[in-house]
């Protein structure tokens, strides 16, 4: 039994009286949320004291969207995220290769590169990667995890040559005017190769899926996600859960059209926990990546081709088949929608199924992303019950991108928080790991000030408070789950999903909430993670 008490500390709660003096926790709940002297009465002989000498105690972080398999993945990889130029991409590779007495045929598979921090301002070719070997089969993703490049030797193994086709929703980049590859692929079709590369083993995995979760805990998040599960990641989650080495609880998304057997076969995870993993629902994509220019927009990218606007992954008959899939199974249904005219497809398509089937109950459909979503398009979001789940980071890591891609009117509204409020419309933040690290304060400090990597304010009236910020990565987020009621604020009868930070993010000058750090991630009453 294990019984605690914080006290002398700011005591976020999330809920409307938003501090309280002290908390009091027992088997892994919160029984008691108030003054210091109505919670020292509850001590027993049992009762652990815990002083928190003026650190902030608060609800632990909920991710509402990444992929903490791929995360697990990617720490197999080459890191290519420091990369300044395409020499610096050939001399990291060949140095992995070296350091790692790697074979001439081993695979060599890198992650993180991103062409708009290049010296080159382009994505790379077969060419650049050839420079590294010709004999070993070399992959290279994009930091969106949208499109990547492959050498010869990778191009001969995964089977595209002059004579493969552009798949539907994806592109394969060509030399010049004729049809040989040049190593480029986006989307559908880079996911078609990258289905091709040899997966490490289920048993390295499972050790780097452990690692990976102590990633979580280091950033205060007690429940992660896993945004598209496939037959090789749902096999690494049902393994570790049936042996009862989840930490954190896990919500997975199933890959809806390519693996729905998953939840046909395996109905007991469905929207329930099973040693900390359920299945939450199904995944689809509708669109691309802005800063990649694959979002699918109304109005053209301004340095593109002529009237470029991306484009759908889907045509609209289907997305409404999909639609109609996830209220049949009555399971959430999350969709990737990042251009205007995606999440017009989306909006649209989800008021016409339900339409036909006004008895279909609420599923809490989620806009992943949703970048460039509308004003108008906000307020339709409350018609179908719809959250939008904002990557917010954008305005920090690709804000200055997307000023050159959509001009400056477009480009401050990213991510538009402050409307969605404004409108009472519900929006939860997430960092889709692994594009960037599951670094909840650094979002919430994205949230609060919109700064860009060049120092320009990314739409100064979307700004929103350290308060408003939070409550999209607690009690927000808990509601996207449907956990509300055991998750996201300190509220007697709660879990006790707790962190202590070195400051208070309502206190602290808001340009440093991003230096704010976590000193302990707490997990129904059990510390997972110590600084």
């Amino acid at each position: 039994m294990v019984e605690k008490i914080f006290y002398n500390g700011d005591i976020l709660t999330m809920e409307d009286n938003i501090y309280a003096e002290a908390i009091f926790i027992k088997d892994g709940f919160i029984k008691k949320v108030g003054t210091k002297d109505e919670v020292l009465k509850l001590k027993s002989d049992n009762t652990e004291l815990i002083n928190l000498n003026n650190k902030t105690l608060m609800p632990s972080f909920i991710d509402s969207h990444s992929h903490i398999t791929a995360v697990a993945n990617t720490l197999t990889l080459v890191n290519l995220s420091n990369a300044k130029s395409f020499e610096d991409l050939v001399t990291i590779l060949k140095t992995y290769k070296e350091e790692n007495n790697l074979n001439d045929t081993d695979w060599i598979i890198g992650f993180g590169y991103d062409n708009n921090s290049l010296k080159e301002k382009i994505n790379p070719t077969k060419e650049i990667l050839d420079k590294v070997s010709t004999t070993n089969p070399i992959v290279i993703t994009h930091i969106s995890g949208h499109m990547g490049v492959l050498n010869s030797t990778a191009l001969k193994e995964i089977g595209i040559s002059k004579d493969t086709k552009n798949p539907e929703g994806g592109k394969i980049g060509r030399v010049g005017t004729s049809n040989e590859p040049n190593g480029y692929v986006e989307e559908t079709a880079f996911v078609n190769a990258s289905s091709k590369i040899p997966a490490p083993s289920l048993n390295n995995l499972i050790k780097l899926l452990k690692k990976t979760q102590n990633i979580y805990l280091s950033y205060g998040i007690t429940t992660a996600q896993d945004g598209l599960v496939k037959d090789e990641s749902f096999a690494l989650l049902k393994n570790i859960s049936d042996n009862e080495d989840l930490d954190i609880d896990v919500v997975g998304y199933v890959d809806l059209r390519n693996c729905k057997h998953i939840i046909d076969n395996n109905k007991q995870y469905v929207k329930n926990y099973v040693n900390r993993f359920k299945i939450g629902g199904f995944k689809i994509f509708l669109d691309g990546s802005p800063q990649g220019k694959t979002a699918w927009m109304t109005k053209p990218y301004l340095n593109g081709d002529k009237d470029y606007c991306g484009y759908p992954v889907y045509q609209d008959n289907e997305i409404k088949d999909f639609i109609k899939t996830s209220l049949d199974y009555n399971v959430q249904l999350l969709s990737h929608c990042n251009g205007d005219a995606a999440a017009n497809q989306l909006i649209t398509s989800f008021k016409s199924v339900l339409s036909e089937n006004p008895n279909s109950k609420a599923i809490k459909p989620v806009m992943i992303h949703a970048q460039l979503l509308r004003k108008d398009q906000i307020t339709s979001l409350k018609d179908i019950n719809m959250i939008p789940s904002f990557f917010i980071a954008h305005t920090y890591y690709w804000g200055d991108v997307h000023i050159k891609n959509f001009g400056e009117e477009r480009a401050f509204n990213i991510s538009p928080a402050k409307t969605a409020l404004e409108d009472r419309v519900l929006y939860t933040f997430h960092q889709d790991s692994p594009v960037i690290m599951p670094n909840m304060l650094e979002t919430v400090w994205c949230a609060v000030n919109r700064i860009s990597k060049n120092g320009v304010i990314i739409g100064e009236d979307q700004r929103i408070s350290p308060l408003n910020a939070l409550k999209a990565v607690t009690i927000n987020a808990a509601f996207q789950y449907s956990e509300e009621d055991k998750k996201g604020s300190l509220k007697e009868g709660k879990l006790a999903d707790l962190i202590i930070l070195d400051n208070n993010p309502l206190k602290v000058d808001p340009i440093k909430i991003k230096d704010i750090k976590v000193l302990e991630t707490i997990k129904e009453g059990k510390t997972l993670y110590k600084l």
